[in-house]
């Protein structure tokens, strides 16, 4: 019976880990850690409510996702994306994505397309509930399920590690706009398009969805957030 116990201590930390990780990046998609910034785990464990251990493992896992960078002695520094560093990881998105999409179109199923509206209907549904982790999540595996379909592992890889570093910073400002709707929506008529079979126009609409993106990033990390930075806006 003691290692079933063990087995279940292990089990809550792992949870508690993977909550204290949402949590953080709830925090950098809303602003409330700034690029740059050092935190340690101690203060940021005291605002959200847990013990320092979870949360220096948290930030270990978003510092092999190139999210944060630790500093010897003080905790970890929020990395910092440049507008040289968007418009190469665009670049390399766009040279991966956009013929991948196209040779996707020819070869899917009309299942297998169908099969991710649900997905495309959920980011939509989250942008307009000004849910920016369900849009976020929700955007990430409508991505990468549809790349899947081209049956290459590396290449799903590959662009999970670009969305990552180059993932938005402050997106509250967009979201109380009303400008999220609209690079949704471009998910279904992505899909739509697919569905067709025209690999070009499906092409062409995720040049655009790229581009979209790119423009929504440049103007979400000038926008004023809601809440200040360095404060957590609730714990665990």
């Amino acid at each position: 019976m003691g290692d079933l116990k063990q087995h279940s201590l292990i089990k809550a930390q792992e949870r508690l880990r993977d909550q204290v990780g949402h949590a953080l990046r709830a925090a950098l998609i809303a602003g409330e850690l700034r690029p740059g910034s050092v935190y340690s785990a101690p203060g940021l464990a005291a605002e959200l409510g847990v013990s320092a251990t979870p949360v220096r493992e948290a930030m270990l896992d978003l510092a092999r996702e190139g999210l944060v960078e630790p500093v010897r002695n003080k905790g970890f520094r929020i990395t910092e994306v440049s507008e040289r560093d968007l418009d190469q990881y665009t670049e390399l998105r766009t040279m991966i994505e956009v013929p991948t999409i196209g040779r996707i179109t020819k070869i899917a199923t009309v299942e297998q397309l169908e099969a991710l509206r649900p997905i495309a209907e959920e980011i939509v549904t989250s942008a307009r509930e000004h849910n920016l982790i369900g849009y976020l999540e929700a955007d990430r595996r409508f991505h990468l399920t549809l790349l899947g379909l081209a049956g290459n592992d590396r290449l799903v890889e590959t662009v999970g590690d670009l969305r990552k570093r180059s993932r938005l910073y402050g997106l509250t400002g967009l979201d109380e706009a009303g400008k999220l709707v609209s690079s949704a929506e471009e998910h279904l008529e992505l899909l739509d398009l697919m569905l067709s079979g025209d690999a070009a126009a499906a092409e062409a609409c995720m040049v655009r969805h790229l581009g979209h993106v790119r423009s929504l990033w440049a103007q979400g990390r000038d926008e004023p957030v809601g809440r200040a930075p360095g404060r957590l806006g609730s714990g665990i």
